[in-house]
């Protein structure tokens, strides 16, 4: 029988020194005017601001200084990723790349590849999307039937991935594909390629929200190529690279502070005239958002350590979703509001957004039932 281990992580003083930079630097961002607080930090796009993080070494921030980056520290990135969350900070366009694509090219991909790429990256003018999931497939990766078949001085790729987020703006897409037809092992004959947007046979069709928003695409491959030096890792090493990859992804802040500005709110809301059961409620909240963090920074005390703690990563992107879904539903309770889109009523239009994108949150990066099953192999239960 296995057991989750999630070990104290107590921060140095230079990381709470960084802390209090970025929260300066968000303080006169805002103040001036050039942002403000997104309803979904990660979730928003603003080129200008990704370039303003690359200019301050906030992004990048782990890599080597060979490739742009600064050799920092898993908890020193820990703290600025959390401080931007939480200020409702439009990181979105620069998100996927720094958090985890960025890191797959540097693991495995090739020299030619990060000399090329990860600069841009870190210097915010360069952006990704995710290729894993099928129209078919959703979250059951291994079900992958998007194939590419080899060519001369590289790969063409037919098939298509559903719920790219950006794709209709990002530069890149690492997409997870077939390189070899699928036998008994499920899991072998995947490969990953870095897909440049702009290539012939690449088309990006937009999939609208509950509310009309465009985040989400299907990206469709026909006979797109792609040269040897952007496949990323060997031939058949795909799974092996997406289930580690999927430690950053599944890990982050960004799993329970997706709707953390509505708690702010709700808590402006209440704090002066609360009765007994709204700050219990409330109360409950708060301890679920710092349990949730000490897990999270955990992890993040993990890869720095170089460890996969893709089961502990698994367990956190679980529970925090689930937080990030009771926030709404606690603050229509608590809250006599009509939720609304139109401006004017910050709460309202929150908690109107915080609706229609809840249903999400226990999907994206892998559905509950998927982690679950993570969750239940990695314990030995099945």
């Amino acid at each position: 029988m296995h057991s989750f281990r999630f070990d104290p992580v107590n921060l140095p003083p230079e990381v709470d020194r960084l802390r209090q930079e970025v929260r300066e630097f968000l303080a006169d961002q805002l103040s001036s005017g050039l942002i403000t607080p997104h309803r979904n930090s990660w979730g928003s796009f603003d080129p200008d601001f990704s370039r303003e993080c690359g200019r301050r070494g906030y992004i990048g921030m782990r890599w080597p200084k060979q490739y742009g980056g600064h050799e920092r520290t898993a908890l020193e990135r820990y703290v600025v990723t959390e401080e931007m969350l939480a200020a409702g900070a439009p990181v979105g366009a620069h998100w996927v790349a720094d958090r985890q694509s960025g890191n797959n090219i540097l693991a495995h991909g090739s020299e030619q590849a990060r000399q090329a790429i990860l600069p841009e990256i870190t210097a915010g003018r360069c952006f990704f999307s995710i290729g894993m999931s099928e129209p078919n497939s959703g979250s059951d990766l291994a079900a992958a039937s998007t194939r590419a078949k080899r060519v001369e001085g590289g790969w063409r790729i037919t098939g298509s991935k559903v719920w790219t987020s950006g794709a209709h703006r990002n530069h890149y897409l690492i997409a997870l594909v077939r390189t070899a037809p699928r036998g008994e092992d499920r899991h072998a004959g995947l490969t990953q390629f870095i897909v440049d947007m702009n290539t012939d046979g690449v088309t990006t069709r937009p999939i609208y929200n509950l509310y009309g928003g465009h985040d989400f695409n299907e990206v469709i491959f026909d006979e797109a190529f792609v040269p040897d030096h952007m496949m990323i890792g060997k031939e058949g090493d795909g799974w092996r690279m997406v289930t580690g990859e999927l430690a950053f992804e599944r890990s982050g802040p960004d799993r329970f502070l997706s709707t953390f500005q509505l708690l702010r709110q709700l808590i402006d809301k209440l704090q002066e005239n609360a009765d007994k059961h709204e700050r219990i409620a409330l109360g409950r909240l708060l301890s679920h958002l710092t349990t949730l963090r000490i897990m999270s920074l955990s992890v993040a005390g993990m890869l720095e350590r170089g460890d996969s703690p893709n089961l502990e990563a698994a367990l956190v992107k679980d529970i925090g979703t689930a937080f990030e879904q009771e926030i709404p539903e606690i603050a229509r309770l608590l809250v006599d509001a009509e939720p609304s889109l139109s401006h004017g009523q910050p709460f309202n239009e929150s908690l109107a957004r915080a609706i229609l994108t809840a249903p999400s949150f226990t999907i994206r990066g892998g559905t509950r039932e998927i982690l679950r099953g993570i969750i239940a192999k990695g314990l030995g239960l099945r």
